[in-house]
């Protein structure tokens, strides 16, 4: 089966170690993830400025391992990360901004690609 997970859930909720723990157990269990889509506050979970405790599970490093090793596309909506200041390097640029704080694979696109994932998945799952 084809699944679309989206997250809104910031990376300090249980909610976001919820959703990486769903897809490690989809892909062991022989399904695919089209793409993993970051919401609203679900955008933090990309930013790689973020310093948690020790204490506490680094939720952009766990994502970005997950999607880096499993090779899953990691969407990052654009409006809703320019909105609360995370950028890639492009758009960095492009608001003439001194630094970026989003690193692959986390790309930033639109919501287009949320569409385009939920009419290509059988199933498509949030996470807030």
């Amino acid at each position: 089966m084809n699944y679309l997970i989206n997250v809104t859930a910031p990376p300090s909720s249980q909610t976001s170690l919820s959703a990486l723990r769903f897809c490690q157990a989809l892909l062991k269990k022989g399904h695919n993830i089209s793409r993993v889509f970051f919401y609203g506050d679900g955008v933090y979970n990309a930013n790689s400025l973020l310093s948690p405790p020790t204490d506490e599970n680094n939720m952009e490093q766990l994502w970005r391992d997950f999607g880096g090793n499993e090779q899953v596309e990691l969407v990052v909506c654009i409006a809703a990360a320019v909105r609360r200041g995370l950028l890639n390097e492009e758009e960095a640029k492009r608001y003439n901004k001194p630094a970026s704080n989003i690193q692959a694979p986390f790309i930033v696109s639109g919501l287009g690609q949320m569409i385009e994932g939920a009419v290509l998945a059988d199933r498509s799952l949030t996470f807030s």
